[in-house]
């Protein structure tokens, strides 16, 4: 759902509200960690668009008021399987006896760290009061317009 947009709102602002309300449901998932007791000091993105997409990254860093590390693996989820392939043989097969120890040889980050500039914060954390609100009256019960959309839809599809 884009709430706001009228007949001058340019393409450009529509990416960008997309890409912001990513970040906003990152940013969800972040607090509802952090008010079950799990706290979350700092972030690592991997992949292409975290190591393409610097307005991305800062974006992200800005929402969530963490600094954002980058993986230097381009391939991170392969990356990842590979850990677990040399767990799985073990140190005596020349793997590793841990995910920890396989992640400490195996992987970097890149020099390039995203951190949050207070400005933004303080405008972002004004937009993600808002978008709280909005998530939880159109997200959880309070207004079922999504779902019924949602349905609307599949009746025209199928009678199409």
């Amino acid at each position: 759902m884009i709430i706001g947009c009228t007949l001058l709102t340019k393409l450009e602002e529509i990416y960008r509200a997309l890409i912001e309300a990513t970040a906003y449901g990152t940013r969800m998932i972040i607090d509802n960690f952090e008010e079950h007791g799990i706290s979350v000091n700092e972030l690592y993105a991997a992949g292409g668009i975290a190591q393409k997409d610097e307005m991305m990254m800062q974006i992200y860093a800005d929402v969530t008021n963490r600094k954002i590390r980058i993986s230097a693996s381009a391939q991170a989820p392969a990356l990842g399987s590979a850990m677990f392939g040399a767990v799985a043989a073990g140190s005596p097969r020349g793997g590793y006896d841990s995910i920890v120890d396989a992640a400490k040889a195996m992987t970097k980050v890149l020099d390039r760290v995203y951190r949050p500039i207070p400005e933004n914060v303080e405008i972002y954390e004004k937009l993600y009061q808002e978008y709280r609100i909005l998530h939880d009256y159109f997200g959880r019960g309070q207004n079922d317009v999504m779902k019924r959309l949602r349905e609307i839809k599949k009746s025209v599809v199928r009678s199409s």
